[in-house]
């Protein structure tokens, strides 16, 4: 086999505030590491960007679930890969896997990485890109904030933030299924009829319009409250949520996109959440998770999912950018809202040029 060279997007420094595409670089094509005892050897095929990514980028200062992205190192992230070679048992070369990667055209990776490798079954009838999404990790965080974080039966009332991204357009959805009433936030008028025309919520708003008042924006929509809210934003829209809630209403806090690109500065003036006290006098319930603690759901989503899918009844929709040196754009896009759906990055390599 002729030698195989990649290109990498590195992080060049620690970011604070909101990156832009010059806090990374794409270094050009050099000699692919030979992979160890253990590991796999794999060609990228797409890229997944999410906002868990942004923390990431910050100067670790607290303990985290994840660990921080190293200056100068490729930057990591969901994808969809070919195996090229493989040491570990049960992942053979032609696989088509998902699973953590780095941006990159090829990436070795290592235990305990390569235990966290899905093999895709490639006549499975759906997009390859679909495992960056609907059948990848957003997905299964869908699944489980609504069904199990939020324990949605049917008839509730679920108000969905940043509702048109990789996880939202599917939480709204699967309330739609369940037979709930969805309501759905997104900051423009395409995302609002995204949500309405295309996912099936029954109403939708576009936060920037509502004049600050996003209370009486969300009382209007849910005169008797809100049973499960499906948090993305933080800030100000949980602070209307908190005004709106059922007595014994869940909140299921998948993340916190409004908060992650606040400064040093900005966070020391930050007097926090207000309206906490609702959580008190509603007796609400708001638990915050992470997709790797429900690995082990995966399976039972996927079975569940798939004939929704099949049958047109879960439709998911994709921003998809072109090749590796897009994949920075891309992902800055995600924290001013320039992507419409889940962003996906789709990976030329060299080799196949």
């Amino acid at each position: 086999m002729a030698e195989l060279k990649s290109r990498r997007v590195v992080l060049k420094d620690y970011v604070e505030g909101y990156p832009t595409e010059a806090h990374m670089e794409l270094l050009p094509a050099a000699p692919v590491d030979e992979a160890e005892d253990g590991s796999v050897l794999v060609k990228n095929l797409y890229l997944s960007c999410d906002p868990y990514m942004r923390p990431k980028m910050s100067r670790p200062l607290h303990q985290s679930y994840t660990a921080a992205f190293v200056p100068g190192a490729p930057i990591t992230g969901y994808g969809v890969s070919e195996v090229v070679r493989s040491s570990t048992p049960g992942v053979v070369a032609g696989d088509l896997v998902w699973g953590m990667t780095g941006w990159e055209d090829y990436s070795v990776i290592k235990p305990p990485f390569t235990a966290m490798l899905t093999k895709i079954q490639p006549d499975d009838g759906v997009p390859l890109s679909y495992y960056t999404g609907v059948l990848g990790m957003p997905g299964l965080t869908a699944y489980v904030g609504f069904h199990h974080i939020g324990s949605a039966k049917p008839g509730d009332a679920v108000f969905v933030s940043a509702a048109s991204g990789a996880v939202g357009q599917l939480v709204g959805q699967f309330a739609r299924l369940m037979g709930c009433r969805v309501v759905g936030s997104a900051g423009s008028k395409e995302k609002v009829d995204l949500l309405i025309n295309k996912f099936g919520f029954h109403d939708a708003f576009n936060y920037k319009e509502e004049d600050g008042d996003l209370a009486g924006a969300l009382k209007k929509r849910f005169p008797d409250g809100i049973d499960v809210y499906f948090e993305n934003v933080g800030g100000k829209m949980l602070e209307a949520v908190l005004l709106n809630m059922k007595v014994h209403g869940r909140i299921a806090v998948c993340g916190l996109i409004s908060q992650y690109n606040l400064t040093a500065g900005e966070k020391e003036a930050d007097v926090g959440v207000r309206n906490m006290t609702s959580l008190v006098a509603k007796r609400v319930r708001m638990q915050g998770f992470i997709e790797p603690d429900h690995k082990h759901l995966y399976p039972e989503y996927r079975a569940w999912v798939m004939p929704h899918i099949k049958e047109g009844r879960v439709v998911y929709v994709e921003d998809v950018a072109d090749g590796l040196e897009a994949a920075p754009g891309a992902l800055i896009g995600l924290f001013h809202g320039r992507n419409v759906g889940k962003q996906v990055v789709k990976l030329t390599t060299p080799d196949t040029e």
